[in-house]
Parts: C-alpha cells; sequence; structure tokens
C-alpha cells in the first residue's frame, strides 16, 4: 500500500473542512526538529513549513483522528466494536461521584472528580502534573500545565471573571490544544485531559510509540458533543439570539443543554437553559465529523450528563483507569453515590441517547459532504 503522507492529509481532511485542529500531526512528525509543519494560526489546520524536507513516512496521516487507519488495533486494546452495539464503548460500571474536597468541588466543573484524581495522582508522585484546560473567557480556552492543587484551582475557570479579557480576545473556542503542550514537558509524567479527538491521537501515538507518548501515564477523556467557535463579531448577534450579555456570564456548564449562569443585581444569579441545536451556528464545523461522544479510548471518562447537580459521571474504562479511580475512591478524595438499579439504566439511556445522536449527525455530515 502506498505510504500516505501530509500531503493526502490536506486533500483528505483539511481541504474538506473536517480537521480537528489537535495538532498530533505537528507535534508528533518524526522531522519535527526540521519544521517541516506547523500551525500559523491555532484556529486554522496545520500547513506545510518546509515542504521539500518532509520524509513522508506517513506518522501524521496515522495518528489523525479523521482517518481511521488505526481503528482495528486501537478497538481490540479497548475492547470496542462498534458504536451500534457500544453505544458507551467499554465498561464495565456506571458511576455518580464528587470531590471530598471544598475547594476542588466548588470551582471545579460538576462534582470536581478529575481535578481531585489529578491532584491525588500528583501528591502521590505518580505524575508530574497533567496537561488541563483553563478558561479565559466565555468560550475559551487554552492547554495549561498544572502541578498543584493552586494551578489546577486556577485552571479550573467554571466561575468566569470575563471583563477585561473582551477586548483583548478576537476569537473564542472552547477547543484546547492539549497535544502541542505534551511537547514542552517530554521529560515528566503526565495526565492529559482531552476531547475524544485528543485522547484517539494519543491512542494511536502509544499503538506506534511515538514520542513522547510513552509519558503520557493516564489519559482523562471528556465527555464531547461539540466545541464552540465564533469570532469577536459574532458576540453582538450571540446576546441578541440569546438575550445574554457576556459581561453578566458567571459560569458555563454542559448537561443535557448548555447551560449559562448570569449575574443578576435582583437575585444574585439566573440560570438560562439553551439546546445544543439553537447553538449549531457556533459549532466548530469538525465536531460534526466526529461519533464519539464518551470518550472512549481514555482511561476513564467524564461528564455531567446523567447525574445531579454537583456530582460527574465517572467511566471507568482500561485497568489503569479501573485501578486509580478505586485508589481515589479508597483514599477518600472522591466519593460517590448509591444508585438503584433503575436510576443507574436510566444513566445509560440518557447518555446513550446523545451518543447516538452524535453517531447520527456524523453520519449525514459525511453523506452531505461526499
Amino acid at each position: 500500500m502506498e505510504t500516505k503522507s501530509f500531503q493526502d492529509l490536506i486533500k483528505e481532511v483539511h481541504d474538506k473542512g473536517i480537521c480537528q485542529e489537535c495538532g498530533g500531526c505537528v507535534s508528533f512528525c518524526s522531522s519535527a526538529e526540521y519544521n517541516i509543519i506547523g500551525i500559523k494560526d491555532q484556529y486554522s489546520p496545520p500547513e506545510y513549513i518546509n515542504k521539500d524536507k518532509c520524509l513522508e513516512c506517513g506518522i501524521c496521516y496515522y495518528i489523525c483522528p479523521q482517518t481511521h487507519i488505526l481503528d482495528d488495533e486501537l478497538n481490540k486494546t479497548y475492547k470496542f466494536s462498534d458504536y451500534i452495539s457500544m453505544p458507551l464503548g467499554n465498561y464495565d460500571n456506571i458511576y455518580s461521584c464528587q470531590a471530598t474536597d471544598k475547594e476542588l468541588l466548588e470551582y471545579g466543573t460538576d462534582g470536581g472528580v478529575v481535578n481531585s484524581i489529578i491532584n491525588f495522582l500528583i501528591e502521590n508522585k505518580d505524575i508530574d502534573g497533567a496537561v488541563v484546560s483553563k478558561t479565559d473567557a466565555p468560550f475559551s480556552r487554552e492547554a495549561t500545565f498544572a502541578d498543584s492543587k493552586y494551578d489546577l484551582l486556577k485552571a479550573s475557570g467554571v466561575k468566569l471573571d470575563i471583563t477585561p479579557q473582551l477586548d483583548e480576545i478576537q476569537k473564542f473556542c472552547t477547543y484546547t490544544h492539549s497535544i502541542p503542550k505534551l511537547n514542552h514537558y517530554k521529560f515528566k509524567k503526565l495526565a492529559v485531559v482531552g476531547t475524544p479527538c485528543q485522547l484517539y491521537t494519543i491512542a494511536c501515538m502509544k499503538d506506534l510509540g511515538v514520542t513522547p507518548s510513552q509519558n503520557v501515564n493516564i489519559c482523562l477523556g471528556l465527555f464531547c458533543y461539540e466545541n464552540f467557535f465564533f469570532e469577536k463579531s459574532q458576540i453582538e448577534k450571540f446576546e441578541k439570539d440569546f438575550n445574554i450579555r457576556f459581561s453578566d456570564l458567571s459560569r458555563i456548564n454542559i448537561k443535557e443543554d448548555v447551560i449559562f449562569t448570569l449575574k443578576d443585581q435582583g437575585t444574585g444569579e439566573k440560570t438560562i437553559h439553551i439546546p445544543f441545536n439553537h447553538l449549531e451556528g457556533y459549532m466548530r464545523v469538525a465536531c460534526n465529523a466526529c461519533a464519539d461522544f464518551t470518550n472512549i479510548y481514555s482511561d476513564i471518562s467524564f461528564g455531567g450528563l446523567g447525574s445531579p447537580e454537583k456530582y460527574t459521571t465517572v467511566i471507568p474504562r482500561t485497568e489503569k483507569g479501573k485501578t486509580v479511580f478505586k485508589r481515589a475512591l479508597d483514599a477518600g478524595v472522591i466519593r460517590k453515590i448509591d444508585i438503584s438499579d433503575d436510576k443507574k439504566q436510566q444513566m445509560v439511556n440518557l447518555i446513550t441517547q446523545f451518543s447516538k445522536s452524535k453517531v447520527n449527525r456524523k453520519e449525514q455530515f459525511m453523506k452531505n459532504l461526499s
């Protein structure tokens, strides 16, 4: 079979508008020291910088989350067959959990479980730190490195203080470029918190043994229905469409829909729920080409969907993920609530509904693309 190159990625992925901009092809290019490809604009696909020096080894093509070359190998590793029979991926059990640390609970997303587990691993020296997402403003996040509880709290960003940033930020995107951040910490044991497309790429890199994938100690996956992207010029339209002022936003959360918590002088706060389909105009186009909602190639998956307020839905997947989850529970850094069989089935049904919806969306999108 002819080896594919970055030129094929341009033709088959970039030109079709389905590049996830995860940065894997740039970060793990076998000729990275020659600066063959790069990200000139963080909101656009990578580009050739020195095309004539490309070795045409095909690694960039193999690890791209939109080519699916390594699906068979990954599915064996993660014991996954297909989205029809296994819409939630491979798992033994599903939980609703909450941080026991008051600060991590207050400032974390949902139940603060992701940060609690990361902090537990840091304190026990299982990892040197984690690549996490930091919220700078509504719909604006960037990848950052955290190696302490203070860093994790600082990056949490559930509560927003956004007035100063609005004049500075011209483009807003909830998608963070976690993979390029790995290159700065090649000699550390890392946890990575990421979206399905990012952790798919890391799983591919681990399968191929590409440096520095060996430094990724554990992958913590987030449920992801879609990410949002829009330019500052669209803020006025957004505010008019939903009767929301950016300057009033204090919190954004995602469960069955997108939940906006607004500052209100009369009541202190008020909450507005907006369905995902009402936000299609602000969605990253490439998200249409992704079928994975529950992050099936992670060690542990996390989301708000299916759990009560201030609790996180947790799905341990791999043996490593199950071990870390049990250790965190036994150490008392997180707690789980007892869920009846009926309630657990309701959780599974709800998450399955979102999973199937995302699969159907991709199928329709790719059909129209063809």
